[in-house]
């Protein structure tokens, strides 16, 4: 029997982590896609990524880099996408059903598609007919940063087919990779969206000059949140004290390497939106996901004012602190 393949679609830092994992945990194949070709053959070349965790080595024998998405998706087995979620529509662009047909695709994907306002997963299922027990999820909590470095980390692998879900936490689980097996795909993809939405709001608090008395309270609040959302979307049953729930929330909203953090944190010192994005230069998932949620959730109906809070300042050019005054007074 031929063995699988792995391919990963994107080249940013979550990319570059799981190709460094896969590469020396799995003895499997690597096919990887990144945008520019100079980029990818700087990683043929030299063995690491110029743009992201450029201290990463690779195996570079063991890695096929190419500009190519048709090509990368050909050659693969098992197909991770980790890729911002404002560009997967237009990455797949040339991309058929029959292409993705007798794949495994496995979203690393922390948003919604914002022209459907799908998370990932229904993405795949509606736009591409990729079969639920087909598809995968990989979450936190963890930065692709801290991974790099080899700290200790737990990554959540969620699928409706344990076969799937025991196979990809086979390939990640090593000395530092420590994985959690769940059911709840919509569960974790939709958590891993909101969480980029409450670490905006908690560096725009923290922008304001909000002390970390106050941010304790704030996350409280969120997960609460997060919770009469999730029950709105999931009929599986769960618990959000989990890591795949509350621990990426937590390490969202406080880590260094939070760029959605850091983004409000921008926000709350007084930058616009573009202004804060141009000196980033690099995604804030969150930013994104905020006006999507808002949307869903109009038809939804969940209790989510830390998210209209956030929407208001990044889409209707309200002021950080008059709205984040008004939603510390409905916090308990």
């Amino acid at each position: 029997m031929e063995k699988p393949s792995i391919g990963i679609i994107g080249g940013g830092s979550w990319a570059t982590a799981l190709a460094k994992i896969f590469s020396q945990q799995t003895g499997l194949s690597i096919n990887w896609w990144v945008r520019n070709q100079e980029v990818a053959n700087h990683i043929e070349s030299f063995g690491h990524n110029p743009n992201y965790l450029s201290s990463v080595q690779f195996e570079k024998n063991r890695i096929y880099v190419s500009s190519s998405i048709q090509e990368v998706i050909k050659r693969s087995t098992y197909l991770v996408f980790a890729i911002p979620a404002a560009f997967l529509q237009k990455s797949l662009s040339g991309v058929s059903s029959r292409d993705l047909e007798n794949k495994f695709i496995i979203c690393a994907i922390k948003g919604v598609i914002p022209e459907k306002n799908l998370i990932p997963c229904h993405f795949f299922q509606n736009e591409f007919k990729v079969g639920q027990d087909a598809i995968g999820v990989i979450t936190g909590p963890c930065h692709a940063e801290e991974v790099a470095l080899e700290k200790l980390s737990f990554l959540t692998i969620a699928s409706s087919n344990q076969k799937l879900s025991l196979q990809v936490s086979d390939w990640l689980k090593c000395r530092y990779i420590r994985t959690v097996l769940s059911t709840d795909t919509d569960g974790a993809e939709y958590a891993g969206v909101l969480k980029n939405i409450y670490a905006v709001g908690s560096g725009i608090f923290h922008g304001l000059g909000y002390g970390d008395n106050f941010q304790a309270v704030f996350i409280t609040n969120a997960i609460r949140e997060m919770e009469r959302f999730l029950s709105k979307t999931s009929t599986i049953t769960y618990d959000v004290k989990e890591s795949a729930y509350l621990g990426d929330l937590l390490v969202t909203a406080y880590s260094q390497f939070s760029r959605n953090r850091t983004f409000g944190n921008m926000i709350g010192k007084g930058y616009s939106v573009k202004s804060a994005q141009i000196e980033m230069n690099m995604i804030a998932e969150g930013f994104y996901a905020c006006k999507s949620i808002y949307q869903i959730n109009q038809q939804l109906g969940a209790d989510i004012p830390i998210v209209d809070a956030v929407y208001r300042i990044l889409y209707e050019r309200m002021s950080p602190a008059i709205e984040m005054k008004l939603l510390s007074s409905k916090l308990s």
